[in-house]
């Protein structure tokens, strides 16, 4: 799954510690891309009940969208 995007210098990165969160750039109301072998194979989205958190298919992906960084 990918989630969302986030740049980071090298510094920062290095400078985390176990549990350090990462910001991305996605809300939780965001389209999720799922990948197989590292191919975008469909769309889906973060669905989040209790203490548990799921991804719901919605759709076939679009690779030129994938390739292109779309949302």
């Amino acid at each position: 799954m990918v989630l969302g995007r986030s740049t980071l210098p090298m510094q920062q990165l290095l400078r985390m510690g176990r549990g350090a969160v990462i910001p991305l750039d996605a809300k939780a109301t965001d389209e999720v891309w799922i990948l197989a072998n590292n191919h975008p194979v469909a769309r889906g989205e973060i669905q989040i009940s209790d203490e548990k958190i799921a991804i719901a298919v919605t759709r076939a992906a679009d690779v030129y969208d994938y390739m292109a960084g779309g949302n």
